[in-house]
């Protein structure tokens, strides 16, 4: 998937290393930190057959996961708690880390690279997961005993 990434031509992935994007011009993000993150990638995952979109994920840290979605499309939707949204707007900039696709990227790596130009993770999709795993997860943490 790499060689096919790099043959698209894809200007907002940085040759190496990683950078920082703004949200809104290219997409925005969807991000959900450590284990959570993990299970609505792989969720999302299994649901499109290998290519959810542009997912990009930390290894160390929080080890957050950030979902690619479209530009613009982020802002008026209700989330689960402990999702963090990244776009642009009046009286607010966000950034989003991007690595290369190959190469020294710590302490970011693609979950799943992007497999077109245009291709983002479907936000309706992400959505209803997030609620899933997270309500879930919401859920048990509430009734556990501290």
């Amino acid at each position: 998937m790499n060689t096919q990434t790099r043959e698209l031509n894809i200007d907002w992935i940085p040759a190496s290393g990683f950078q920082l994007r703004k949200a809104g011009v290219q997409f925005d993000a969807v991000r959900i930190e450590g284990d959570a993150g993990r299970r609505v990638a792989e969720v999302l995952e299994e649901m499109t057959g290998g290519d959810p979109g542009p997912i990009v994920a930390e290894v160390r840290g929080a080890r957050a996961v950030y979902f690619l979605v479209r530009a613009g499309s982020t802002g008026y939707r209700a989330w689960p708690r402990g999702v963090t949204v990244l776009n642009s707007g009046p009286n607010r900039v966000s950034y989003i880390p991007v690595p290369a696709l190959s190469g020294g990227t710590w302490p970011l790596v693609w979950w799943c690279p992007p497999s077109s130009a245009g291709r983002r993770v479907h936000l309706g999709l992400l959505a209803g997961t997030a609620d899933a795993v997270l309500g879930e997860g919401s859920a048990e943490s509430e009734s556990s005993p501290v």
